[in-house]
């Protein structure tokens, strides 16, 4: 079922829209709604499932379930980019005259489809819907600058297609209002662990913390660790993030060849999963779609210290001798074996200090929930001071 989340303080009032609530969605909404205390939230969230109906028919599910709340005044609406605002404009003429802003969590224009095709209409859709959202709003927010950047490159690209009927330049006025503000990382997530003792040392752990979908690659992870194993380089390994009813065929296989290293396997409760950040010595990624990387920057932000590929968002906050070649596609499992068996060989060495754990961390103490929170105050205070036209 939907979700509606209240949170009433008789001040300002702000309505939220989540169309497709993913878990990073979930995170962000109710992140910056716990921390922004001194308004009176509305908070409507739709199920992430079904994705091409969700996209299309969200309008008409927020319109036919929720006409009566989504009548209510409101100082400012929020809405996730999955939101077809212009239709739900439509269904509810009182929406429009809200000030508005749009948040980009993602984009279909960078996508990566499971299956490559030559024309795919549940996308073209989805990447259309998103345009006409976007120049409903008054207020542009992208959570990282590889995001805000393969949008306006995408949709540029499409618009040029169309037939007639698209002015010139319809995007320019938005691309350059559009801002980057990305998602908070949670305040708890940050590096407390202890100094290790020397005397005791351990394997050196391994975190990868992501869906267990295509578009993260578990493939090129296993393969890699398939590959240190036959160096005999020792490590343990914690496989963690999210999992659904169809999964990649490699972690069945996987969980049998890496039996031995195994430390956890599977999604894990939230403070568990802090706590394997806060004693793992690696993060990896193998994505070849993030366009922020919450995984990444919750386990750095623990001391974590990351191997990354170099593409999406990562160049923007993993410095370039942590992310690993991606030149060679048929060769990229190889790429990271070596960046995790020179990585290893720095800790077992003694070359990677708790000094420069605790700088990893703060170096990236600027995605952190209180320093971010400001700054989102500052947007919605300005967005309930516009005026409609």
């Amino acid at each position: 079922m939907p979700k509606i989340e209240n949170l009433a303080v008789n001040s300002a009032t702000i309505l939220l829209l989540s169309a497709y609530d993913a878990k990073s969605h979930q995170h962000w909404r109710r992140l910056v709604r716990q921390s922004l205390t001194d308004y009176d939230w509305t908070q409507i969230a739709l199920p992430d499932r079904h994705f091409s109906w969700r996209i299309r028919g969200n309008s008409l599910t927020f319109a036919s379930q929720y006409r009566e709340l989504l009548s209510q005044k409101y100082d400012a609406l929020i809405v996730t980019s999955m939101v077809d605002l212009s239709a739900l404009r439509g269904f509810i003429p009182h929406l429009a005259t809200i000030p508005t802003l749009i948040y980009f969590h993602e984009n279909q224009f960078d996508y990566p489809a499971s299956v490559p095709r030559p024309f795919d209409a549940n996308r073209l859709n989805s990447q259309l819907t998103s345009i006409y959202s976007l120049l409903c709003a008054d207020k542009i927010l992208f959570n990282s600058l590889y995001n805000q950047q393969t949008f306006f490159t995408g949709a540029n690209a499409l618009i040029k297609k169309m037939p007639d009927g698209v002015a010139k330049g319809l995007l320019d006025a938005a691309e350059e209002q559009s801002s980057v503000l990305a998602v908070p990382i949670s305040d708890d997530c940050w590096c407390k662990r202890a100094v290790p003792n020397q005397s005791n040392l351990k394997p050196v752990e391994i975190v990868w913390n992501h869906r267990w979908e295509y578009d993260k690659q578990p493939q090129v992870l296993f393969e890699a660790l398939k590959l240190l194993k036959q160096a005999e380089i020792q490590f343990k390994i914690h496989i963690l993030g999210q999992s659904f009813r169809k999964v990649p065929d490699c972690f069945a296989i996987a969980k049998s060849f890496l039996a031995d290293e195994i430390l956890t396997w599977g999604y894990q409760p939230l403070e568990q999963y802090r706590q394997i950040l806060a004693q793992a010595d690696i993060v990896v990624s193998t994505a070849i779609h993030d366009f922020q990387g919450l995984s990444m920057l919750e386990a750095m932000a623990s001391g974590c210290l990351p191997i990354a590929p170099n593409r999406v968002a990562y160049p923007e906050y993993i410095a370039k001798q942590d992310l690993y070649s991606v030149t060679d596609k048929n060769h990229e499992a190889v790429s990271l074996f070596t960046a995790l068996k020179d990585k290893i060989q720095m800790i077992e060495n003694g070359r990677i200090s708790h000094q420069l754990r605790w700088d990893i961390s703060h170096k990236i103490k600027h995605y952190s929930q209180q320093t971010l929170v400001a700054q989102y105050q500052t947007v919605i205070q300005k967005l309930i001071g516009m005026t409609k036209k």
